[in-house]
């Protein structure tokens, strides 16, 4: 034999010795060793793996498609690539393994199987790497359970206090609503609880489960407003996060998307919201790519939108397609049978959040509360109840300790002798009267002053005997 033939032929030798012993080596040192075939079903594995898993022994992983022995296993993935994956983490209930996966091939190249090897208790060198790896993972499941539970909704009907016949309907429409999965636009006064009830219909919806998005639009600046709620590509704009930006429509995918104050949109971004709502898909700022997404959309307005329309301040095709169900939530001077009942939670979500004692208003103040427009409404009422609370000590709030803090509450004991309905509709008299005399008799100017509907306010001007000849009434 001349001396390159020998040379070759102990080459060979060489290389499969080595690859024998390396197989050995390997099988050795690691705590578990796999091999599967073509179809990644297992046709072996090492007795310490098979104890690792938890099996009875070898016999009962062999034939077994590999993910019914291993949940988490890429073997498969190797079988059909034919691309090892030469260092990876791989989770088996609450341990993480570092693998490594490499294809098997026959003498014509052909991948004909693949064999696995968990290296984790004897490669010392690597334990920082999964101890790491094991902390960032914490770290993830902590965040994403935070982010999952602050996207979900935070109020219930249960959260909608009252049994006035104003509240009763509006909780009635409102379940019919969270039942049919159709955009609902909430039109109300500032403060009556339009979010909590944008809440309420989504955790009664078949969405509950999703992701419930509430987006301020008038909070948005105008410039951002497009990538706000449709993303933006990499670079889209000077600024721009170099990985881009999902909108509120990609991550109230599935769920609901609350958009408060609809009315404060710019008309360029009513143009792209009518598109989301009509095509369920959206084209993010900056890119040619358009998502599909399945997005139930709930609206709220402190203003008519249809008077908008008539302005040309609003498309009034997204009015329409906004309008499909529309619920009026009533201001807190139309149901205050549930003042009490509102005080009263109220005053204990005070108490349990400052820590101060909880208190309770007496029937006196009660009926001096009655007696104020509330403007603000429930907000109003609930700033009102805090500044009492911090500012006396009293366990039981008297008309006095509103006095500072309310200057339309005073103690006059005739107050404390007219019925709770009588100290409203008096005072529900001088606010239409005062706002007719400071619109000069213009009685649509009044009506939008006092945020109702001039429907509204002609039954109100006959109820309290507010004749037109009262006022210089125009219009």
């Amino acid at each position: 034999m001349r001396l390159e033939e020998r040379f070759l032929h102990g080459a060979d030798e060489i290389r499969r010795l080595a690859m024998q012993t390396l197989f050995e080596r390997l099988d050795s040192l690691c705590e578990g060793a796999i091999a599967v075939d073509q179809q990644a079903r297992v046709v072996w594995m090492n007795e310490k793996y098979a104890k690792k898993l938890g099996l009875e022994s070898v016999d009962a992983a062999l034939g077994r498609e590999v993910e019914e022995v291993i949940p988490n296993s890429l073997m498969r993935q190797v079988v059909q690539t034919g691309e090892p994956i030469l260092l990876d983490i791989m989770e088996f209930g609450e341990e993480q393994f570092v693998v490594t996966r490499m294809p098997l091939n026959d003498d014509h190249g052909r991948v004909i199987g693949a064999i696995g090897f968990v290296l984790y208790d004897r490669l010392q060198y690597l334990k920082p790497l999964v101890t790491k790896f094991a902390h960032m993972q914490s770290e993830l499941t902590s965040a994403q359970r935070r982010i999952a539970e602050g996207r979900r909704a935070r109020y219930t009907f249960a959260s909608l206090v009252g049994a006035s016949p104003a509240c009763v309907e509006l909780k009635r429409q409102a379940r019919r609503a969270a039942q049919l999965d159709a955009t609902v636009l909430l039109v109300g006064e500032t403060g009556t609880g339009k979010e909590l009830l944008a809440h309420a219909i989504h955790a009664a919806s078949p969405r509950a489960d999703k992701p419930f998005i509430a987006v301020n639009v008038a909070a948005v600046p105008e410039t951002l407003m497009e990538a706000e709620f449709f993303g933006a590509a990499p670079g889209a704009y000077t600024g721009a996060d170099r990985k881009g930006r999902e909108g509120k429509f990609k991550l109230a995918d599935g769920g609901t998307l609350f958009l408060d104050e609809v009315a404060d949109m710019p008309m360029a971004v009513q143009a792209k919201l009518l598109r989301a709502l009509q095509e369920q898909e959206i084209e993010a700022l900056g890119s040619n790519k358009v998502f599909k997404v399945d997005v139930r959309v709930i609206t709220a307005s402190s203003v008519e939108l249809q008077e908008l329309v008539r302005q040309g301040r609003f498309r009034s095709d997204l009015y329409y397609r906004l309008n499909v169900l529309s619920i009026k939530l009533p201001p807190l001077r139309e149901r205050l049978q549930d003042l009490e009942a509102l005080c009263e939670l109220i005053l204990a979500q005070i108490a349990e959040r400052t820590g101060v004692p909880q208190r309770e208003v007496s029937p006196e103040a009660l009926v001096a509360l009655g007696g104020c427009a509330w403007p603000g409404n429930i907000r109003e009422l609930r700033n009102v109840l805090e500044r009492a609370v911090m500012m006396s000590d009293a366990r039981r709030l008297e008309p006095r300790d509103f006095a500072s803090v309310l200057p339309a509450v005073s103690e006059q004991p005739q107050a404390a002798t007219r019925s709770l309905a009588q100290a409203v509709a008096a005072t529900e008299r001088a606010v239409i009267a005062a706002a007719l005399e400071a619109a000069h008799g213009n009685k649509s100017l009044a009506a939008q002053t006092l945020g109702v509907s001039r429907a509204t306010l002609y039954e109100k001007m006959a109820q309290f005997g507010l004749a037109p000849r009262e006022h210089r009434v125009s219009g």
